[in-house]
């Protein structure tokens, strides 16, 4: 049994010298950005005694023989966020990986440093794809649709993601101007206004002149109207219609005969109102107020990614569109990835296929929080680490002492039987 020592001794200074390597490696991945630290388990190693008092006997008849690595696992805890000066960093808040693409298989990964190639693909630092799902909603540079949302795809569909330097959020042309006033019962010309937008971009002036109609048909009263659309130099005019609006006794808003009128090529209705509310003529004291529809071209003024994973176009007219999602991958054993590097890894038999999360009308979901200007650094702590290390560093040392010890007593036993 002496020596059996020196096996035992041995077990724990090779099980101890795998722990040293495991805390060294976090130790020494403590600013790699999206690293996942391990932790070393540790099991028993057992023989049968060779001679028991008896076969029924209670007591242990197993001899200890060391210890062995049993495991290395995965530390799930979350990283420390680190503010970033780029758009394009990520991170993920709760749970779930980034996939990321070169040839072959996707590989997931914590690590959301990523940034735009010549071809504005969204990309790692070492050229690996992010992968997500467009919102297949931009063709030559032209925003096609805008979108509240993109909707994720199913986990075998997700693709690169590509976003154009330069986009453009096509004009809106107004169809329908609508105004609110009051005319007055006073015999005077009323003249009122609203900003229209053509289909060239362009923004004009509608003009709307009122002057009572003569003869006067009682009750009530009546307005003849005239609607020009002008340039706002004043200089050309595309269009112009016109008609009579009907008031009762009371100073509201009955009828109007007024048309349509031509916006370089575009129709605009022309909505008054009705009753009061709208265009009424009572008292003496002038108002005018109008809206429309209608929206200019805009240019691209940069993407965001809100907390949904969605990413956001913003444009130079005040509007924003959905164009894209960044896909978040979940896995049932976080625990079970085979680590590829540092920080990515691959999908095993024991972590599972990687899946998305479902709503309850089964929509994909990213199931988690983003946000970018962010990245999620190591979760290794330092003065954890260095703790394990010398506590490993000592059980090093036992072991090696009851090897030494062993080989004392062999020697001594040797030298009694001389």
């Amino acid at each position: 049994m002496m020596s059996q020592a020196f096996y035992t001794g041995i077990n724990g200074i090779k099980a101890h010298q795998y722990g040293i390597d495991v805390i060294s490696d976090n130790l020494a991945n403590i600013s790699t950005v999206g690293f996942r630290g391990y932790t070393t388990e540790f099991s028993a190693l057992f023989e049968e005694a060779l001679v028991t008092s008896s076969d029924f006997s209670s007591a242990s008849s197993g001899v200890g023989i060391g210890t062995k690595l049993n495991t290395v696992a995965m530390d799930e805890s979350k990283g420390v966020f680190q503010l970033s000066d780029r758009s394009t960093d990520l991170a993920i808040i709760g749970d779930g990986w980034f996939g990321i693409q070169a040839e072959g298989e996707p590989v997931y990964t914590r690590d959301g440093a990523f940034l735009f190639d010549e071809n504005r693909d969204l990309v790692t630092n070492d050229g690996y794809y992010v992968l997500g799902t467009m919102g297949d909603n931009i063709t030559d540079g032209v925003l096609t649709e805008q979108l509240a949302e993109v909707e994720l795809g199913d986990v075998n569909t997700q693709e690169k993601l590509r976003f154009p330097e330069n986009l453009l959020f096509p004009v809106q042309p107004t169809t329908e101007a609508t105004f609110y006033g009051n005319l007055t019962a006073e015999n005077e010309s009323r003249i009122m206004s609203a900003g229209v937008v053509d289909s060239q971009n362009n923004r004009n002036n509608l003009r709307l002149e009122f002057t009572k109609s003569d003869p006067q048909v009682l009750p009530g009263v009546q307005w003849d109207v005239t609607a020009t659309i002008q340039d706002l130099e004043g200089t050309q005019i595309y269009g112009s219609s016109s008609g009579v609006v009907s008031f009762d006794e009371s100073g509201a808003l009955l009828s109007s005969t007024l048309a349509s009128v031509d916006n370089n090529g575009t129709e605009v209705a022309i909505n008054l109102g009705s009753g009061y509310n709208g265009v009424i003529a009572i008292g003496n004291e002038f108002s005018s107020s109008s809206s429309a529809n209608g929206l200019e071209a805009g240019d691209l003024l940069g993407y965001d990614i809100n907390k949904n994973a969605e990413v956001i176009a913003t444009f130079s007219n005040g509007m924003q569109s959905a164009i894209g999602m960044v896909a978040v991958y979940h896995f049932q054993n976080d625990r079970g990835l085979e680590r590829v590097s540092g920080s990515r890894f691959a999908e095993s038999q024991n972590s599972g296929r990687a899946i998305f999360f479902q709503d309850e009308n089964g929509k994909n979901i990213t199931g988690t929080d983003m946000t970018n200007f962010k990245l999620e650094g190591s979760n290794v702590e330092m003065a954890a680490g260095l703790t394990e290390i010398i506590v490993m560093q000592r059980s090093y040392d036992a072991n090696s002492k009851s090897i030494t010890t062993a080989d004392e007593m062999l020697q001594k036993a040797l030298n009694m039987s001389a």
